[in-house]
């Protein structure tokens, strides 16, 4: 399987090809904001987009522990208000009483939007949630990546992994009205995108450490073979509408997630840190959860001054 991925290092934005190995020097080739999105617009195929990488003779080699290497979500525009993070929920089979029977009709499932790009984060940076919030859970997801053309037409890219931080304490008080709020968590992505079909199966272990040691860990399974609908039904139905189709919108797409910490009983706390390790596919998704400061000021403040004139 083909991966790559892209990075800020001193200003300049670069791609790599393959996942870095610890302690080997990572090469990289410079690229332009939108060279691998146009590169997925043409649907010449992986192989195509993997030579758009390379096509600079411009090379670098830099250090894997460089501080200066930042990674970016992939395929992100350097205008992040260009790409929307939406997922569906309840979709895996943990979630149903039964496995769906061979010829089970499709029902959409329910979705939300999560954020622009700007909310996105990668391994090893900070999450930060509200200072209300109730009762967090971290949710490991299968995202998709689509970049649309200048007709709307939505073209795959591949996929990642993402984290799915959110109150689901608060998304329980009020599950019909209050899981927009729920889901106002910061979302931390892989920057590595692999270049193939939808994953019909992925598993992991989740490890939650508190103070350097592990306070609660578990299994999990994301992946088509763990979705009760299916992911291609799940995308036509979503890509029907049009507000989706937008001209040059970068769509990362999550798939849902199974039970995890907070149906175990775990709460996570601040200062926490979350890791995936996805063994299926030699990656790891790892951040800290910081509980955002309560503001000295509320918005509703500036209403002073403002009002209406008399009649």
């Amino acid at each position: 399987m083909s991966i790559l991925f892209e990075c800020e290092y001193r200003g300049q934005r670069y791609a790599g090809l393959g996942l870095p190995a610890p302690g080997v020097p990572i090469p990289l080739h410079p690229v332009s904001d939108a060279q691998l999105r146009e590169a997925v617009l043409a649907d010449s195929g992986p192989q195509a987009l993997l030579r758009s990488v390379t096509s600079s003779a411009a090379t670098i080699t830099v250090p894997a522990d460089d501080p200066e290497l930042h990674y970016l979500p992939p395929l992100l525009p350097d205008a992040s208000g260009n790409s929307l993070i939406t997922g569906f929920m309840g979709t895996h089979r943990s979630k149903f009483p039964e496995p769906p029977a061979p010829d089970e009709e499709f029902r959409a499932p329910n979705w939300l939007i999560k954020g622009n790009g700007s909310w996105l984060e990668t391994n090893g940076r900070p999450l930060t949630v509200p200072a209300s919030a109730v009762a967090l859970l971290e949710e490991p997801e299968v995202a998709l990546v689509f970049v649309n053309g200048q007709d709307g037409t939505p073209h795959y890219a591949g996929y990642t992994f993402a984290n799915d931080l959110n109150d689901i304490g608060l998304h329980l008080q009020n599950p019909w009205g209050w899981t927009p709020y729920a889901k106002l968590c910061d979302t931390s992505m892989t920057p590595w995108l692999f270049l193939g079909a939808p994953p019909q199966a992925v598993a992991g272990q989740i490890i939650i450490e508190r103070d350097g040691v592990a306070a609660w860990k578990g299994d999990f399974t994301c992946g088509a073979d763990a979705i009760f609908q299916r992911v291609t039904d799940m995308v036509d139905h979503l890509f029907a509408f049009p507000g989706l189709r937008r001209p040059g919108l970068v769509n990362y797409l999550l798939l849902g997630s199974d039970k995890a910490s907070y149906h175990a009983g775990f709460r996570i706390a601040d200062g926490d840190r979350i890791t995936f390790d996805l063994t299926s596919h030699g990656v790891v998704l790892s951040n800290e959860v910081r509980y955002a400061p309560v503001p000295d000021t509320t918005a509703s403040a500036g209403f002073a001054g403002w009002e209406s004139p008399a009649c």
